[in-house]
């Protein structure tokens, strides 16, 4: 018997299938199904990584990898911490800063504002910040002028506008009562606009002008840092923090925007599980494609088993036409899913223009778009997956094929 007789045989009553109607329709559903898993799959895998992406290149890309913050007293000379992270090869920036925490007035009450006083010849070096704000607006955050650039959400919510001045209320540090304040006023030279909660409590301002404003000379409340790979961050802090003499808190991302990178993971895994689910249930549609099929073709078989065909090739028959559906649909799936992920952003950007919505809000979310990146090796993943379960999915009815009994099949032809 020829190796290819099998195969041949296979694709044969693959093709003459269709001839049954119900049994096409079943067949059509089962393909259907697994198209239609493996390409939202694609696509939904591709957002995840789209936002990982965002949050790395973005929000990350304000937010400090890490920080070391003096205990009870300010960093004297933060340059010995550069140094010493020149020793730390997945450090790639160090930069000072002094922070300064307090309240501002809005129309329905008071906002709490952080407010950090940084080197604009440093903070490149740990910070994408300039990114998102105007030249004019960088360069006003130097000297010893008391200019701040506020996140554009706060803006709004203050009523403020560029060139307007700024109160902010500081507890009074030699009077422990709550309604002693110190006041400071600031005046807006800028707007930076980045997105999410951070425009909301986070301004900057020229470090040289805190530093007088709060007699530090010289000293710096902390110093942050960026590091290569920010999946290290937390240790690569600490094995910082823990080689300086001075008591230090030591705080990374993980801390302040951790709980973001988890969602994103969260909704990732719960994603590919349902997803995953629903192409095992369109699998299940091959089990009942091929039940029926053995039940169809019973006499054929009898007949190949009197010509001496073996039960394995039997076998190889029947797997072979669920794997044709399970190669259709993801075959299908696989294309529709990449041409959707390659293009979500676009067609997202149309159903807002269209349908007159937002997906995203930028003052909830750190972006105001829906991301796209499409990884090879996820697409890989999603259909060797979608493969494997429709191939798992053709043992048992293959299996039952080869337990007819040719003289029963004939007798009752």
């Amino acid at each position: 018997m020829s190796q290819w007789l099998p195969l041949t045989i296979g694709w044969r009553f693959f093709r003459a299938r269709q001839s049954n109607r119900f049994i096409g329709f079943i067949s059509f559903a089962s393909t259907a199904g697994i198209a239609l898993g493996v390409g939202v799959l694609i696509v939904l895998l591709s957002a995840m990584n789209g936002f990982e992406k965002e949050l790395q290149q973005r929000l990350l890309g304000v937010a400090s990898h890490g920080e070391l913050v003096g205990v009870n007293e300010p960093i004297a000379n933060w340059q010995v911490i550069a140094k010493s992270a020149q020793n730390l090869p997945q450090i790639t920036g160090v930069a000072p800063f002094i922070r300064l925490q307090g309240l501002v007035q809005k129309p329905s009450g008071f906002q709490g504002l952080v407010v950090t006083g940084i080197d604009i010849n440093h903070e490149a070096d740990v910070s994408s910040i300039n990114q998102y704000m105007s030249t004019e607006a960088w360069q006003s955050l130097q000297g010893e002028q008391n200019n701040i650039v506020l996140g554009r959400s706060l803006l709004t919510k203050l009523e403020l506008n560029v060139g307007d001045t700024l109160a902010m209320f500081t507890p009074d540090a030699n009077n422990s009562q709550l309604t002693s304040a110190k006041s400071h006023r600031f005046v807006v030279s800028g707007v930076y606009d980045v997105g999410g909660e951070i425009e909301s409590i986070q301004a900057y301002t020229s470090m040289e002008y805190l530093a007088d404003m709060l007699t530090l000379e010289t000293a710096v409340s902390g110093v942050r840092i960026q590091v290569a790979n920010v999946l290290n961050a937390a240790s690569i802090t600490r094995d910082l923090g823990f080689a300086q003499e001075q008591y230090l808190y030591i705080n990374d991302w993980t801390r302040s925007q951790g709980h973001v990178y988890q969602d994103i993971q969260l909704v990732r895994l719960v994603m590919y599980l349902v997803l995953a689910l629903v192409i095992a249930v369109a699998c299940f549609n091959i089990v009942s494609t091929l039940v029926m099929a053995v039940r169809d073709k019973a006499s054929e078989i009898a007949i190949l088993m009197t010509m001496g065909i073996s039960r394995g090739a039997i076998m190889t028959i029947f797997m072979l036409q669920g794997a044709l559906n399970g190669l259709m649909g993801c075959t299908i799936g696989g294309m529709l899913g990449v041409a959707f992920a390659y293009n979500l952003s676009a067609i997202a950007n149309g159903f807002e223009q269209l349908l007159g919505i937002q997906l995203l809000a930028s003052d909830i979310y750190f972006i105001d778009f829906l991301p796209s990146q499409l990884h090879g090796q996820d697409v890989i993943v999603v259909i060797v997956m979608g493969l494997v379960m429709s191939l798992l999915a053709t043992i048992y009815p293959a299996w039952k094929a080869t337990k007819i009994a040719p003289a029963t099949a004939l007798a009752g032809r």
